[in-house]
C-alpha cells in the first residue's frame, strides 16, 4: 500500500507547534519548514505529488485567484489555517508542477516590549507626522515590528489609522482608533492608487506595505509632509542606503528637489536583521535606528549621506545605534555565536577585533 495522502492541516499544525517561520509544499519533495532559519524537511509525511500539491493550492485559493495564477504562473495571496495563524503566501510553477511557499503570520500582535528592539522604537509610535521606515532582507521581522507599533498607537491614541499592505498580514481590532486594512488585488488595484485615495480619506497615520516604486514614494513624502504619519518598508540593509534608495529612484534633475523634501520629512530609518538565539530557541533582532536630527537633515540635504554612519557612531546618548554596535551588543549579552554576529555585520573585519577584544 502507497502512503496515505498528505493532509494540509495536519502539516500546517506540525509546522506550527515546531514555531516554523514558512512553509514549502513543493511537487516531488516532502513538505519542507523553516525554524530558526534552518530548512527541515518533514519527511514523516511522505513526498508531496503533482495532484496533491494542485489540491492544497486549490483549498486555499478564490476563484479569482486561479484565474489570475493561470494567465501568470505566480500568485500572492493569504491563508487563515483554522485554529493556527494566516499565512502569506506564493503559489508558483516550478518543473511544469506547483509549488507553495508559505510565511506564517501570527494572529496576535506581540506587544513592543516582547520583541528585544532598542527603546528608542516605542518613543517613534509618539510622532505627530514624517516618515518612519523600517528596513531589511524579506523575513527580518519588518512586518511584526510596524504592526507592534500600530497597536500601541492603537491602544493609546484616538485616531484613524489606514493600511495598505499586499496581503494584509496582522488583524487589527480598532480600539482606541479606527483601523481600516485595504489588501492589493482585492481592496485596491495598487499601493500607488490606495495612498493616492488615502488621502481623501481623512486619515492621521499611513502605514503602506512596500515603497516599491517612485510614484508610490513620492505619494508617501507628500502624505508625511502634508502632516500625516507615514510608516512604511524598503529591501535595504542599513540607514544610508535607504536615504540613497529613496533618492535614486527619482530622475537626476528632480534629486536635489527630493533631498530637501526627505531631508524635511524623514523622521527615523529602523534596519533590522534576525540572529538565531544560542541562549534559548528563538530569534533575536540586531537593529541600526537613525533619528534624523538637523545634523541628519543637513547631510541628505547636502548629498552628504556617506556621513551618515559616522553621525549614528557619536549620537548612541540620543538613542542611535550602528548595526555593528547592536550585534557586538547581542554577542556580549550572550544571545548570538560569534560566526553569526561576524557574518551579518556591516564591516566584518572591525567587528571580528573588537569581539576578540
Amino acid at each position: 500500500m502507497g502512503a496515505p495522502p498528505v493532509d494540509l492541516n495536519i502539516v500546517l499544525k506540525t509546522a506550527f507547534d515546531a514555531g516554523a517561520s514558512d512553509v514549502h509544499l513543493i511537487a516531488g519533495s516532502p513538505p519542507v519548514m523553516r525554524v530558526n532559519q534552518v530548512m527541515t524537511p518533514m519527511d514523516k509525511y511522505g513526498v508531496i505529488t503533482k495532484d496533491t500539491a494542485r489540491s492544497f493550492y486549490e483549498q486555499m485559493t478564490s476563484p479569482e485567484s486561479r484565474a489570475f495564477f493561470e494567465r501568470n504562473k505566480d500568485v500572492d495571496f493569504s491563508y487563515q489555517a483554522e485554529g493556527l495563524c494566516r499565512y502569506r503566501v506564493n503559489a508558483h510553477m516550478q518543473r511544469g508542477m506547483i509549488g507553495i511557499a508559505m510565511r506564517g503570520i501570527k494572529t496576535k500582535v506581540p506587544p513592543l516590549a516582547a520583541l528585544n528592539l532598542p527603546e528608542v522604537i516605542a518613543r517613534l509610535t509618539y510622532l505627530p507626522r514624517g516618515l518612519v521606515l523600517v528596513t531589511g532582507d524579506t523575513g527580518s521581522g519588518k512586518s511584526t515590528t510596524l504592526a507592534a507599533m500600530i497597536e500601541a498607537m492603537n491602544q493609546r491614541y484616538k485616531k484613524h489609522i489606514i493600511t495598505l499592505e499586499d496581503p494584509v498580514e496582522y488583524v487589527f481590532e480598532s480600539k482606541q482608533c479606527v483601523i481600516e486594512q485595504r489588501e492589493l488585488g482585492q481592496d485596491m488595484p495598487s499601493f500607488t492608487s490606495g495612498l493616492k485615495h488615502a488621502l481623501r480619506q481623512d486619515p492621521d497615520i499611513i502605514f503602506v506595505g512596500e515603497m516599491r516604486d517612485l510614484e508610490t514614494a513620492a505619494l508617501a513624502i507628500t502624505a508625511a509632509e502634508t502632516g500625516h504619519l507615514v510608516l512604511s518598508t524598503l529591501h535595504t540593509m542599513n540607514a544610508s542606503q535607504t536615504v540613497e534608495r529613496i533618492i535614486d529612484m527619482y530622475p537626476a534633475n528632480q534629486q536635489n528637489q527630493i533631498r530637501a523634501m526627505l531631508a524635511n520629512t524623514l523622521q527615523a530609518v529602523v534596519s533590522q536583521t534576525l540572529f538565531s538565539r544560542v541562549d534559548k530557541p528563538g530569534m533575536v533582532p540586531g537593529v541600526e535606528t537613525l533619528l534624523c536630527t538637523p545634523a541628519v537633515r543637513n547631510l541628505i540635504r547636502e548629498a552628504r549621506t556617506f556621513e551618515i554612519p559616522n553621525v549614528i557612531e557619536t549620537s548612541r546618548n540620543l538613542g542611535m545605534c550602528s548595526l555593528d554596535s547592536s550585534i557586538s551588543e547581542l554577542y556580549f549579552n550572550g544571545y548570538i555565536s560569534r560566526d553569526d554576529a561576524i557574518a551579518q555585520a556591516a564591516y566584518p573585519d572591525k567587528l571580528e577585533k573588537q569581539l576578540a577584544a
